[in-house]
């Protein structure tokens, strides 16, 4: 199989976030992964293969390898793409026929991409086990919702511009009037409960269209979600091909990045933190000069330069899908690659054979911020900001280059091998 229909794959198997992270989990199983509690003690060996879930949303994992390690080999990507999510009490009825949900906006979405697409739902619904309060994943695998268009016919400016209003333009039609009372019902089924047993849920539209490798030749590929899922899936598989030794390699994929963060299980937490408190806890490490001899990728894709828009770019810093790893950069922080963690990073895509290119935003636009410096607030060391060239960035369907993927993994699978060593402040080592 391809490592493009890998990532479709993967993708179609992680309609939200709380899916990405059991996807996740379920290949690290499958490559001899033990599942850690917050809750509970840790016993952690050399040679040992652990992951640890929060909120079910963002997951961390690490290798231990047989030699003493100095420090970690860290990746971070996120788990979250914009989408709007269904509201506790969402039916209501509309022209006298039919049910529409009522949504909120998750992230800065492209709204006119989720219009006239077949969508549906996912998430996690909270329901009653006997004593117990369980989450169950649900995922309502068919057509169920449409955001219909206005026609051009009642709505004669519709290609001059549009402002969506979210509270009226982008609620999905579920059906006719007599589905009213029904959107819980659906949910409680999915859930395998009765609707008395459903006692809150987390849902989420989700676009239903597959993802399709395309163009004169086969040079492009388009999916949900590949802001940030590309990152996710090719540092997962990285991950699970690295030979580690002298650092511990450990993977991150982190949720609420699209909000800012600011979560008990996003950057800006201390999940990160506890984790490496932890594990350096349990191996008698010093947390401090391990974290020193440490190193953070923070993957999330990049703009590519747009056909129809290159004016969009900086001139000098046009980034190109099928280009290779784009190293991000901005002088306020939004992105932290500094001039080491570029030399570093740089250097081990080198010894792997993987192009790099470089992106900055244009200096009169500004660009967004990912998990880097937010997970530098917690957990303070050299980190490089990176992704994969795309276009279309938070659409519902986006498009990146059909080799890039490929470039991500061979990359990171050098760098979750690599062990870091620092002699001074500046001066390191890569082994």
């Amino acid at each position: 199989m391809s490592v493009n229909q890998k990532l479709f794959d993967f993708i179609a198997a992680s309609p939200s976030c709380f899916h990405v992270v059991r996807s996740a989990a379920a290949r690290l199983e499958e490559c001899g992964f033990t599942s850690l509690s917050e809750a509970q003690n840790w016993d952690l060996i050399p040679g040992g293969k652990y992951y640890v879930t929060r909120n079910q949303s963002s997951i961390l994992a690490f290798a231990i390898p047989e030699d003493k390690p100095a420090g970690f080999m860290m990746c971070a990507s996120h788990s979250d793409s914009p989408t709007f999510k269904i509201k506790e009490h969402p039916e209501s009825e509309s022209a006298g026929v039919y049910v529409k949900l009522s949504t909120e906006r998750y992230g800065g979405m492209l709204c006119s991409t989720w219009l006239d697409r077949p969508l549906s739902v996912a998430g996690r619904a909270v329901v009653r086990d006997g004593s117990k309060i369980v989450s169950r994943l649900i995922h309502i695998d068919r057509d169920l919702l449409m955001i219909p268009n206005v026609a051009i016919h009642m709505m004669r400016n519709a290609n001059d511009g549009m402002s969506y209003n979210a509270n009226v333009d982008m609620f999905p039609l579920y059906g006719e009037s007599s589905a009213k009372g029904s959107f819980r019902s659906l949910i409680a089924d999915a859930a395998g409960v009765k609707e008395d047993d459903l006692l809150s849920m987390d849902v989420f539209l989700c676009c239903r269209m597959p993802g399709t490798v395309w163009g004169a030749k086969n040079e492009f590929i388009s999916s949900p979600k590949l802001d940030d899922l590309q990152c996710a899936f090719s540092s997962l598989e990285a991950f699970a091909a690295a030979k580690p030794h002298g650092a511990i390699p450990l993977l991150a994929i982190m949720d609420n990045e699209e909000v800012g963060s600011t979560s008990k299980q996003g950057a800006a937490s201390t999940f990160l933190y506890d984790t490496l408190s932890r594990i350096t806890e349990a191996l008698g490490m010093d947390y401090r000069r391990a974290v020193a001899q440490s190193f953070l990728v923070s993957a999330d894709n990049a703009h590519a330069v747009h056909p129809n828009h290159p004016e969009f770019s900086d001139a000098n810093h046009r980034v190109k899908m099928n280009g290779g790893i784009v190293i991000k950069h901005n002088a306020n922080q939004k992105y932290t690659t500094d001039a080491i963690s570029q030399a570093i990073f740089a250097s081990v895509c080198a010894s792997a054979d993987v192009p790099v290119q470089y992106f900055a935003n244009r200096s009169d636009m500004m660009g967004g911020s990912t998990l880097g410096n937010i997970a530098n607030t917690q957990v303070s060391l050299n980190t490089v900001d990176i992704g994969l060239a795309q276009l279309a960035m938070h659409s519902s369907y986006e498009t990146a280059g059909a080799k890039d993927t490929e470039y991500m993994i061979t990359a990171l699978t050098k760098f979750f091998s690599s062990a870091l060593t620092m002699n001074a402040d500046g001066e390191y080592e890569i082994i």
